[in-house]
């Protein structure tokens, strides 16, 4: 048969060993004048403290560490290569109008140790990003400092928690639906809170039945991923607050599918009491390993006595500075305020979008996973029939063969097995960067692969065939994995 891969390339570089294996004895990559001062007894000033033995240290040229570096460069997968369809995780275009602002030099050389008063600049763009974030979340207050969306959660169910023992009662459970993304439970354990599961009804929403039935006094809140994990919107969302606020607990939504909402729908509109936000999938700052991240929390005003230290308040003389006076707090969560940088990106993509961007970038987000699942529909199996949003989860029965080789069509592989509620899940967001073009190959690439799997599957199942290395043992190097480098032993003497 002929298969359609007009994306697949193979790199045309070199290929590339360690620096290790490169080194040769006597070679170094810097020259240093003669020494001009008095040498230092490092021994004597270091004592117990001085390390002898610097071990097995590579010896290199710096044309070869240049090299060396700039070739594994080109090795790596990169938002700017391709699309990347992981699901849940949004992982779209950084536009460089961001990095431009944020390397303005008297943004980008700021230090967190300055006063206040020669900061008032970057205390305004921290005043204009919680403003603009408050609006498009519908809510009162919120706090800039957690360093990524898990962190985000922690900070939420801190408050969460200091708001119920303010009332008495601490509470011992959280519900979370089995739709729910898996830093949720992690959390809620991590705060010291028993995890509840909640089911999913045929649709892919909350069962709400099984809601009221599980609902009482022990409960503290529930964390509600909305779109789900499956791109579903819970369409009782309104009911779902009504049912826990009727009992005194809170509704928590996790607000990494935001990228379905912004500009259509504010959170804080329909019952949500906190939120976190994760500036790196919702508002273009830089993913991954090219962090750090950002999860600011947004809350209603009963928990604004409880936000984390220090707030930003604008003083008698008009000036803006930090309040640390916050006795109901629950402290600081992060050195200094957050990850500033990551706040000069994201304010840079809201006011250069604006209402209007904002509200097509979700349309068109929503449109693009739309235009996915109709082009798979037939091809691979849909287990919930609902209409999604930004994402879609389709079920496959060996997935992650599927993944590894899509990597041969030239595309990053979409995110595998999750939500565990589908078993063999594919899950595909292709977020609003990608053109119809681009798509059309991703989907042109997963009907080949498709048909690939019925007329010759080893072929599949050794994928992929076009990387440097084969197919790792996943399962070794997640539980014994090499993380040093050591010479070869040297053969034995004949």
């Amino acid at each position: 048969m002929k298969h359609m891969t007009r994306k697949a390339t193979r790199h045309v570089n070199q290929n590339e060993g360690l620096i290790f294996e490169k080194s040769s004895a006597g070679k170094a990559a810097w020259k240093l004048p003669p020494l001009d001062v008095p040498e230092v007894d490092t021994a004597k000033m270091l004592g117990a403290s001085e390390r002898k033995d610097l071990g097995e240290m590579p010896e290199v040229s710096e044309i070869e560490i240049i090299r060396h570096f700039t070739r594994l460069s080109t090795w790596n997968y990169a938002i700017d290569l391709g699309m990347y369809p992981l699901g849940s995780c949004t992982m779209k275009y950084n536009p460089r109008v961001n990095e431009a602002v944020a390397r303005v030099e008297g943004i980008a050389n700021g230090h967190p140790y300055q006063p206040e008063k020669i900061s008032q600049g970057a205390l305004h763009i921290i005043k204009t990003l919680s403003e603009q974030l408050i609006e498009i979340t519908g809510m009162d207050a919120i706090t800039l400092q957690p360093a990524a969306g898990a962190h985000g959660e922690m900070t939420g169910l801190l408050m969460v928690r200091a708001y119920h023992e303010s009332k008495g009662n601490a509470r011992k459970k959280i519900l979370i639906p089995d739709s729910a993304h898996g830093t949720n439970p992690a959390t809620a354990a991590m705060v010291n809170y028993a995890v509840e599961n909640l089911k999913s009804d045929a649709r892919g929403m909350v069962d709400i039945a099984a809601l009221e039935a599980q609902m009482n006094e022990d409960v503290a809140a529930l964390m509600l991923t909305n779109p789900n994990t499956l791109g579903v919107f819970e369409q009782q969302i309104h009911k779902i607050a009504d049912i826990l606020h009727a009992k005194g607990g809170l509704l928590y939504m996790d607000g990494a599918n935001m990228n379905a909402l912004v500009g259509k729908v504010r959170p804080g509109d329909f019952g949500v009491d906190v939120m976190h936000l994760n500036l790196h999938k919702t508002f273009s700052t830089p993913h991954g390993g090219g962090g750090p991240g950002s999860g600011p929390v947004a809350i209603k005003k009963v928990l604004e006595p409880f936000l984390p230290t220090p707030t930003l308040t604008v003083k008698s003389d008009g000036t803006l500075g930090f309040d640390y006076n916050r006795p109901q707090s629950v402290g600081r969560v992060r050195a200094f305020y957050g990850n500033f940088g990551m706040f000069v990106r994201a304010l840079a993509y809201i006011q250069a979008n604006g209402p209007d961007g904002l509200r097509q970038t979700t349309e068109d987000a929503v449109l693009n996973a739309n235009y996915i699942r109709k082009g798979l529909e037939g091809t691979y199996d849909l287990p919930y029939s609902t209409p999604t949003m930004h994402e879609v989860v389709f079920k496959g029965v060996r997935t992650m063969d599927i993944a590894k080789r899509l990597i041969d069509y030239g595309f990053h592989p979409y995110t595998t097995a999750f939500p565990l509620i589908v078993p063999g899940a594919l899950m595909i967001e292709p977020t609003e960067s990608e053109s119809k073009e681009e798509m059309d190959l991703f989907i042109e690439a997963m009907k080949s692969i498709a048909q690939e799997v019925e007329e010759d599957p080893q072929m599949v199942l050794a994928a992929p065939h076009s990387t440097r290395v084969s197919r790792l043992d996943e399962t070794a190097a997640a539980r014994k994995p090499v993380l040093r480098w050591k010479p070869a032993a040297a053969p034995p003497e004949k």
